[in-house]
């Protein structure tokens, strides 16, 4: 049953305070925001093609929306959205997101920031929006958001994000802007772990880590506790190594104390060769882990917030050309999208990438775009179906 498949999303949004005057309202805000969620997931980009989306679905979504007075203006859609408080709106996400999955013990979240380039508003009204997303890489569902302040950056927003994630066994991996002591303490204090990389900029911290893999190097690791991975990819005329080592030698780490549960640090050497031109990088981290197999997951896997999540919105969504630049409407139609990637993610029926599953929710009444909103319903069986998965 359609009714039974929207009841999820409609439930956790419902707690939405609306903002207009009440005596003035012709369309009913929880039909807004399920027709936006329903036209994001089937292709529309902008509040133009929402519109348009509406009312070519409009039968099909009287079937479970009110709509007393048909679909909304494309005005009306966006005027909502630009008021539409964005910590209800990441609120609302988060609650059905906690209501439908579970993180698996040991299960990997990356935070990463991204920008929406789109956000820009000229003659300095707005600069470009940043918002810091959580990413469980192991199952392609965005956690959770928040927006960075224009005179701050990630590592205000980091907190605050992590706050309201469950992080119990969980492994948490950030980017050299998330390398704080505070953020380490934070996250082993809601009992998970931490996978933090350093940079050059970080001094002494990252000078005393490159040290230490020096020497361990030079002496071929002979006694010190530690695992070693290798990965090699080649085609299209390029070959890349990877090279994962990682150590728990931290005891003549000048400031070790100071990191909550550190136990181990790690390095990455990334080998790159494309014809005759050769590239080198390292890279290293600070880890609460043991010396295992686990680092070179946890590196590997954060990579996927920027291969799959970023790469998804950026191609998938088409996010960087969005112009929704009124009032909130950039950051609460990123969690939108946020939803339609987790929602599109779990459903393996249609074939193609992302844009493709879009179109073909959108266009395939065979397939039906309701298809799509049903795994609402059933992201917690397919969620624990893969959790056993070997």
């Amino acid at each position: 049953m359609i009714d039974a498949a929207i009841i999820p999303l409609k439930e956790h949004f419902s707690s939405l305070d609306d903002p207009r005057t009440q005596h003035r309202i012709e369309h009913l805000l929880l039909d807004i925001v399920l027709v936006t969620i329903c036209a994001v997931i089937c292709g529309a980009d902008n509040w133009v093609e929402i519109e348009h989306y509406g009312n070519s679905k409009r039968e099909w979504l009287e079937t479970f929306l009110e709509l007393p007075n048909g679909i909304p203006s494309h005005d009306t859609f966006e005027r909502m959205f630009a008021r539409l408080r964005p910590e209800q709106v990441q609120q609302c996400f988060l609650n059905w997101v906690q209501a439908v999955f579970n993180i698996s013990d040991g299960q990997l979240i990356s935070l990463d920031g991204k920008t929406l380039r789109g956000s820009y508003q000229q003659g300095g009204k707005q600069g470009m929006i940043h918002m810091v997303s959580a990413w469980a890489s192991e199952n392609r569902l965005v956690l959770g958001q928040r927006k960075v302040n224009e005179k701050s950056n990630e590592i205000t927003a980091i907190p605050e994000l992590l706050k309201v994630l469950d992080l119990n066994g969980a492994v948490v991996s950030i980017d050299a802007m998330g390398c704080q002591t505070e953020i380490a303490a934070q996250i082993v204090s809601q009992q998970g772990d931490y996978v933090l990389a350093l940079k050059g900029n970080q001094g002494d911290l990252h000078q005393d880590v490159q040290q230490l893999f020096d020497q361990a190097h030079s002496q071929n690791f002979r006694g010190i506790e530690h695992d070693f991975y290798e990965t090699q990819e080649q085609g299209h005329g390029r070959q890349e190594i990877r090279r994962y080592w990682v150590m728990g030698n931290t005891d003549y780490l000048i400031g070790a104390e100071n990191w909550a549960n550190l136990t181990t640090i790690g390095c990455v050497e990334s080998q790159r060769q494309v014809g005759d031109k050769m590239t080198r990088e390292m890279r290293y981290y600070l880890l609460s882990l043991p010396p295992d197999a686990r680092f070179a997951a946890a590196v590997r896997g954060h990579w996927g917030i920027e291969n799959q999540l970023h790469w998804i919105l950026d191609v998938g969504f088409r996010e960087d050309q969005s112009r929704a630049t009124q009032g909130y409407c950039a950051e609460n139609l990123a969690v939108i999208r946020h939803l339609a990637v987790n929602l599109l993610s779990q459903e393996k029926s249609a074939k193609g990438g992302t844009r493709a599953k879009r179109l073909k929710a959108g266009w395939d009444d065979s397939v039906s775009n309701q298809d799509f909103v049903s795994s609402a319903n059933s992201l917690p069986q397919i969620v624990k179906k893969r959790m056993r998965s070997p």
